[in-house]
C-alpha cells in the first residue's frame, strides 16, 4: 500500500511537473503554433481546388462568412474548453461533464486515425522536394511517376522515415523549446514563400497551340469573380457544404488539437484576440494558396488542370513548374519546402494531441510518450504505404466514391467522425453545461467578448442543425 501511494504521489508531482512546463510563452507563441496547426498540405491542396469547383468568388464569399460564424464558434469552443480545464481532450471534457468523457475519447480517435496517413504524405512531399533539389525535376511531369513512386515498396516508406523523425523530434522538445520555438521560425517562412509564389503566378503568360493566350491575370478572374450562372438551391447546398467541410482541414477544430493547444495558454492570454488573429491567419494563408495555384494551372493547362486532392500537388502543379522553363525548377523547389513547412506543423500538432493525452492517461513522461506514439505512426506510416502495393484493395465508401487504405483512413476521422464531433460538443456546450462557461473562460482577465451573443446562437442553434446535415450528407444517409 505504502508503495503505491509513493508511486502515485511521484506520478502526481511528475503531472504538475509537466503541466508548468508545458505553456507557451505568451500569445504570439500560441498564435502561431494554432496557425501553423491549422494551415496544412489538406488546407493548401483542397481549398484551392473547391474554389475552383464551386464559382470561384461565390465559394470564397460562402467560405468567409462560414469562417466568422462556424469556425469562430468552433475554434472558441475547442481553445475556452482546454484553458479552462488544463487537459487535453479526453480529461476536459470528463472533467467538464464526466458523463461525456466518451466525447473526449471520439476527439482522440481522429488524431489517432490521422497519424496513420500524415506522415505519408509529408514523405511524399519530401520526396519531390530533393528531386528538385538534386535535378531538374522533369521526371516529376511525367503521367506515371506519382503512381509508380507510391506504389514503390521503399522509396515511399523510407522518406516517409525522414519526415516522421523529424516530427518526433519537434514533439520530443517539448511545447516551448519544441513546438513554440520551431513555429517562431516556419511560420514566417511559411507566409512569404507563398506571398511571393502568388505574386509570381500573377505575372505568368503561356500562348497554347491554338494561339490562345492565357495570363495569371485571368487566373485570378477565374479565382475572384462569383459565377452565379446555373445557381440552382442543390448547387447552393453543395458549395454550402464543401466550405464547411474545408473549415474542418483549415481550422484543425473537432480533433483535439486545439483543445490541447488551448491547455498550454497562460492564463493572462487575450482568448477573444488570440482567436481573432487565428482566423486572420488561417484564412489569409487559404486565399493566398488559391491565389498562388488557381492562376499558374490557368496559364498552363486551363480550367480543366484543377485536379483534386494529391493529383493537383503531384501530378497537376509539376507539370506547371516543367512549362514553366529554367525558373520552374526554382519556382518547385520553393513551392514543396513550403508544402512541406505546412506539413510539418500540422503533423507536429497532431503527434502532439497523442503524446500530451497519453501523458495524462499513463502519466509517464514526455520522452516516454513521444517514444511510443512515434513507434504507433511509424508501423501504422508503414503499413499505409503498403497499402499502395502488397496490401491494395478497393472499397465502396458510404458517399460514393472508391476508397484504398489510406483514403478509409482519412474518410473516418474527417466525414465521419468531425461532424459528429462537432454536433456533440454544440449539444454539450449550448445544451448540457451551457454557453457561459466558454464566455467565461474567454472573459477571464475581464476582457469584453464582443461576439457572445453570436456565439450563443451559434452553439446552441445553428452548428447542431448543419452539423447533423454535413453528417448525414458525408456519410451517404441522405
Amino acid at each position: 500500500m505504502l508503495s503505491y501511494l509513493c508511486k502515485h504521489k511521484s506520478y502526481r508531482r511528475l503531472s504538475i511537473m509537466e503541466r508548468k512546463s508545458n505553456h507557451f510563452s505568451g500569445q504570439l507563441g500560441f498564435v502561431l503554433a494554432a496557425a501553423g496547426s491549422a494551415v496544412g498540405v489538406g488546407n493548401l491542396w483542397r481549398f484551392p481546388y473547391l474554389a475552383a469547383k464551386d464559382g470561384g468568388g461565390l465559394f470564397l464569399i460562402i467560405y468567409f462568412i462560414l469562417v466568422l460564424t462556424f469556425g469562430f464558434t468552433l475554434l472558441t469552443s475547442d481553445i475556452a474548453i482546454g484553458r479552462r480545464t488544463q487537459k487535453s481532450a479526453i480529461g476536459a471534457y470528463a472533467e467538464m461533464k464526466p458523463k461525456w468523457k466518451f466525447l473526449g475519447i471520439l476527439t482522440f480517435l481522429v488524431p489517432v486515425l490521422i497519424m496513420t496517413y500524415y506522415a505519408v504524405i509529408g514523405g511524399w512531399i519530401t520526396k519531390y522536394f530533393c528531386t528538385y533539389v538534386v535535378s531538374d525535376g522533369s521526371i516529376l511531369s511525367q503521367d506515371s511517376y506519382f503512381t509508380s513512386f507510391i506504389t514503390s515498396k521503399v522509396s515511399p516508406i523510407v522518406f516517409m522515415l525522414l519526415f516522421l523523425a523529424l516530427t518526433a523530434w519537434v514533439v520530443y522538445r517539448g511545447v516551448e523549446k519544441g513546438i513554440e520555438k520551431f513555429s517562431r521560425f516556419i511560420m514566417p517562412g511559411l507566409l512569404l514563400l507563398i506571398l511571393g509564389i502568388a505574386i509570381f503566378s500573377l505575372t505568368l503568360s503561356y500562348t497554347d497551340a491554338n494561339g490562345t493566350v492565357r495570363t495569371g491575370l485571368q487566373g485570378l478572374k477565374v479565382y475572384l469573380y462569383p459565377d452565379f450562372s446555373s445557381l440552382t438551391v442543390k448547387r447552393f447546398l453543395g458549395v454550402l457544404l464543401d466550405a464547411m467541410s474545408q473549415l474542418f482541414f483549415s481550422l484543425s477544430v473537432s480533433m483535439g488539437i486545439m483543445v490541447t493547444y488551448g491547455s498550454y495558454v497562460k492564463d493572462d492570454v487575450d482568448l477573444n484576440k488570440s482567436i481573432n488573429q487565428i482566423e486572420i491567419f488561417d484564412t489569409g494563408v487559404a486565399f493566398l494558396a488559391g491565389m498562388m495555384i488557381i492562376p499558374a494551372v490557368f496559364v498552363f493547362l486551363g480550367t480543366d488542370g484543377m485536379a483534386s486532392g494529391p493529383s493537383l500537388i503531384f501530378i497537376s502543379l509539376p507539370k506547371v513548374f516543367a512549362s514553366m522553363g529554367a525558373i520552374g525548377r526554382i519556382i518547385a523547389i520553393a513551392f514543396f519546402l513550403m508544402m512541406g513547412f505546412a506539413a510539418l506543423t500540422s503533423c507536429v500538432s497532431v503527434m502532439e494531441t497523442l503524446v500530451a493525452n497519453c501523458m495524462e492517461i499513463f502519466h509517464k513522461s514526455r520522452q516516454k510518450m513521444c517514444a511510443v506514439i512515434g513507434i504507433y505512426s511509424l508501423v501504422t506510416a508503414v503499413l499505409i504505404c503498403l497499402g499502395y502495393n502488397v496490401l491494395y484493395f478497393e472499397v465502396k465508401l458510404p458517399n460514393g466514391t472508391v476508397a484504398q487504405l489510406l483514403d478509409i483512413m482519412d474518410y473516418i476521422s474527417n466525414s465521419f467522425l468531425m461532424p459528429f464531433i462537432s454536433l456533440l460538443t454544440s449539444i454539450l456546450i449550448g445544451w448540457v453545461v451551457g454557453p457561459k462557461l466558454i464566455i467565461d473562460e474567454v472573459e477571464r482577465n475581464g476582457e469584453h467578448f464582443k461576439r457572445a451573443k453570436l456565439y450563443c446562437f451559434m452553439i446552441r442553434y445553428a452548428v447542431p442543425v448543419v452539423m447533423l446535415i454535413l453528417f448525414l450528407v458525408s456519410t451517404g444517409i441522405v
